[in-house]
């Protein structure tokens, strides 16, 4: 119950003024710095961190949104008594950066550090809870200088290592193209067919910690099932065998074998030819003196790198004219290049079975290659393949038409095989995983330099610690046309650190993933500027909740864990993994609307320039530009985005309506890992909601002074009221906690504000149970809508701030009931309800139920047969 107190004689503005209110309540909060992390407390600690954003000039409803859920959980958490840390950074390297100084003609640094002081400025009015001092970029020297670091140190180690790689190559700005900037095979600036050229890159070697990654899914019970899923197979453990197949010496030339691995085993029976990749060193052999040949291999190198896209296009090939023997029955079998083998992937050549893999049946039957049949259901089940790819086919079975493994199943065939291969050292088990290490080289300018030096002498040299960092000259221009470092001499001429001689820098900058793997880690140790990492970040790791898209679920992810790892092992910390907890929110979606211009073009318009006319039930029939009053077309709800411009500006929002009137709305329409629709209507809601809150509020406080009750003055009314409220608690606390479902606590507290709006507060002990609700209203709030749950905090407790207050707990008395509602049925049908005492005996609730008004209208006198009760619950008259 509320202390007695005498609230103060100013009267509380009944009008709610949120940009007013929140102002104010930034400002305190940025003087007293209040949100500020430290160590130096006994409290437990919770690192709370949402995905930082990459600096594009300004917030979208995404940010927003996943924002505001991060502060909710960190906010949440530092009432219930915990140190919490919620920093904020710039993932600030990339090639958006570079596209805009072309377009802009600008200096990439200069386009990002403006984005970054203006992006900063609406993040700051959203009201976020975050410990400023800790902002990073990833652009900053202080900030890459420890990437070079780590780089270095892993070089020396091997898990960083250097070779010739296969990529997409615009021969017009000289530059390695990323596999979504190739857009049917061209370059998506240049327009210049695309080609893949080796080129030689740095690879951080992730498949040394395969298993490691694979196995610690599961130890995070609290990430989603899905992300983990997704991960499993992006690693892609599988076990299978290393096949050899001895070259024909006749066709090739020279001895040696050809290996491929497959997961199938039990179908090397069944091999008729086998592919490989346009880079093997046999297509090359093939095609020295064979120009057509050499053309089709110019043309497949043309084609995309991605897997993804190599698995959805036509599948073309060529025979080579060279055969190998398989392994077992030495025949001699065909090599053809096949545009569906990657020479990234496995050993770059595949054995093809026809029958029984589908790219192999598309492939066989567009060249009429032969197939044969080794897998059925049964033995006496035993059916041709037909012209159509049936799924069957691709199943496990039994062995037949295998020789001395026919009636085996897969297991036992693969032992089999396994070990005669073995045995004619012409292969082996073997596990094998599907991911590949990381290559991070990238042909551009805006990024993390690698700290390497090229020398004569020497060969490949890490920058010494001393040396570091390596900094990226800020004031260049970018024409898109090839690296601008690769034109500095300023910049590449270097000594070697070894032996003093003349030396080359390297100039190659980062994947951008780089920085975005460890920046969590940083935060902890922001300002330290003798090590990457230190004691600091032993006390704030692992990150106890993350929060970003799934989209990120699993390069981003994947590498970050791994990261983690490799910063384990360097002795930075002791923890295994990350992120303790992971929540993958959904994505903001609106209505699109557009009218066709031709040639596949549309025009987009956005939602507020539309008039969308609704049937009865709500349905859009059909909708007009507001400006000419002609037709437009309803397009799908998709996510919001600059493309189909169907997005709204955070920054018009916040201005009309207030930081917290966009914070409730994004949490109250939908739980966090929904997709959340966009609605004016909604918005106008949240603000209703919000006035409303702040006028009871107001009206309360206006009255004037209130003393605490004492819990025999209470009314039946007042009891379950406060029932209603410690019930809230209970919940609540629950929905932000455990379940993590905000809407649902926003629902919570609207009911209650229902109920005491039944209450007549003319009853000082009313009042006091009002001051009682609206205190833990304040508070339960506050999480979701600071600002104004502080101010009204401030007008129910002069003198004190919510901030410094403790998450409130149930009052058990108030959840003890001491009466309880009865349903009344008349024949099993619902008549009426009654209260009655929670003690009552059988003979007095029957008595209570046989003069209730409504069962003497519905029995009309009759005696009653039987009289059911079942206690708490109902009573059931039979007559």
């Amino acid at each position: 119950m509320p202390l007695s107190h005498q609230l103060h004689c100013i009267q509380m503005d009944a009008h709610y003024q949120p940009q007013l209110i929140e102002t104010e309540a930034q400002q305190t909060w940025e003087n007293q710095r209040t949100y500020k992390a430290v160590e130096t407390t006994d409290k437990p600690k919770y690192y709370c961190l949402s995905m930082f954003p990459y600096p594009s000039g300004k917030l979208h409803m995404g940010h927003v949104r996943n924002y505001t859920i991060g502060d909710v959980l960190a906010r949440f958490h530092k009432l219930k008594g915990y140190n919490v840390m919620q920093p904020m950074g710039w993932d600030a390297f990339g090639l958006p950066a570079e596209n805009a100084a072309i377009k802009n003609q600008v200096a990439p640094a200069a386009w990002t550090y403006d984005n970054i002081a203006h992006m900063r400025t609406q993040l700051k009015r959203l009201g976020l809870a975050v410990d400023w001092d800790r902002e990073i970029a990833t652009c900053t020297p202080e900030y890459y200088r420890w990437e070079q670091w780590l780089f270095t140190e892993l070089f020396k180690k091997d898990l960083i290592y250097k070779k010739t790689a296969s990529v997409n190559w615009d021969p017009v700005d000289n530059t390695v193209l990323a596999n979504e900037q190739v857009i049917d095979g061209r370059g998506w600036r240049s327009g210049a067919l695309v080609e893949k050229r080796d080129i030689p890159m740095y690879f951080m070697r992730i498949t040394a910690y395969a298993d490691e990654l694979l196995s610690g899914l599961d130890e995070l019970p609290q990430w989603p099932e899905q992300v983990k899923t997704m991960q499993r197979n992006w690693i892609g453990k599988s076990t299978g065998c290393e096949v050899h197949f001895p070259y024909d010496a006749t066709s090739i030339g020279n001895t040696g074998v050809l290996k491929v691995y497959t997961t199938r085993p039990d179908t090397l029976m069944g091999a008729t030819y086998v592919a490989v990749a346009a880079e093997h060193p046999l297509a090359t052999l093939a095609a020295t003196n064979n120009t057509t040949l050499a053309e089709f291999i110019a043309e497949c190198k043309r084609g995309s790198v991605a897997e993804a896209d190599v698995a959805t296009q036509a599948k073309k090939g060529m025979a080579t004219g060279l055969y190998v023997h398989h392994p077992l029955t030495q025949e001699k079998l065909p090599v053809w290049v096949a545009n569906y083998v990657l020479m990234g992937y496995g050993e770059g050549a595949v054995m093809a079975v026809p029958a029984h893999d589908e790219r192999d049946f598309e492939f066989a039957l567009q060249y009429q290659l032969p197939m044969k049949t080794v897998i059925a259901a049964s033995l006496d089940n035993q059916a041709p393949v037909g012209s159509e790819w049936q799924d069957s086919y691709g199943e496990h079975g039994i062995c037949v038409n295998s020789g001395k493994y026919d009636g085996m199943d897969f297991t036992s065939a693969s032992a089999a095989i396994a070990a005669d291969l073995t045995a004619l050292n012409l292969g082996h088990g073997r596990t094998q995983f599907r991911l590949r290490d990381w290559g991070i080289s990238r042909q551009r300018y805006w990024g993390c330099p690698i700290p390497i030096i090229h020398c004569p002498s020497c060969g490949d040299v890490p920058v010494p610690a001393d040396q570091l960092p390596v900094v990226l000259p800020e004031d260049v221009v970018v024409t898109g046309a090839g690296s601008p470092l690769a034109k500095m001499p300023a910049f590449y001429e270097c000594t070697c650190p070894q032996c003093g001689g003349a030396a080359r820098r390297e100039t190659d900058t980062m994947d951008t993933f780089v920085e975005s793997s460890w920046y969590y880690a940083r935060y902890a140790s922001f300002d330290s500027h003798n090590a990457m990492l230190d004691e600091r970040a032993q006390h704030w790791l692992p990150v106890d909740q993350y929060i970003g898209g799934i989209e990120h679920a699993i390069l981003h992810l994947l590498y970050a864990r791994f990261f983690h790892k490799l910063m384990r092992d360097q002795g930075l910390f002791t923890s295994n993994e990350p992120f303790t907890r992971l929540l993958t929110q959904g994505m903001v979606i609106a209505p699109t609307f557009y009218r066709d211009l031709g040639d596949g073009k549309k025009d987009w318009f956005n939602p507020a320039e539309v008039e969308v006319r609704n049937d009865e039930r709500g349905r859009p029939l059909d909708a007009v530009l507001k400006a000419d009053g002609l037709p437009v077309v309803i397009g799908g709800t998709e996510k919001m985005a600059k493309s189909k411009n169907n997005g709204v500006d955070p920054q018009a929002l916040i201005d009309i309506y207030g930081a917290d009137t966009a914070r409730l709305f994004m949490m109250f329409a939908a739980p966090p890992d929904q997709s959340l629709e966009w609605s004016d209507a909604g918005i106008e809601g949240a603000h209703r909601f919000l006035r409303r809150l702040w006028k009871i509020c107001a009206e309360h406080v206006n009255t004037g002074a209130i003393n605490a009750y004492k819990t025999g003055e209470l009314s039946a009314e007042l009891k379950g009221l406060r029932l209603q409220l410690h019930n809230a608690i209970n919940k609540i606390t629950d929905d932000y906690a455990r379940r993590q479902t905000f809407n649902t606590a926003i629902a919570a507290v609207m009911e209650l504000l229902n109920s005491m709006a039944k209450i007549d507060t003319d009853n000082v002990v009313a009042r006091s149970v009002m001051q009682e609700c609206l205190e833990h209203i304040s508070i339960l709030l506050a999480p979701i809508v600071p600002h104004i749950c502080g101010a009204m905090w401030t007008e129910l407790r002069p003198g004190t701030d919510l901030a410094t207050q403790n998450w409130p707990l149930a009052d058990e008395s108030a959840l003890v009931q001491d009466e309880v509602t009865m349903m009344i049925q008349v024949n099993g049908k619902l008549r009426g309800e009654m209260t009655v005492s929670k003690t009552a005996d059988k003979a007095t609730i029957e008595q209570i139920a046989l003069t209730h008004e409504l069962v003497l209208k519905f029995t009309a006198g009759a005696t009653p047969k039987k009289i059911v009760v079942v206690p708490n619950r109902l009573v059931n008259i039979v007559i």
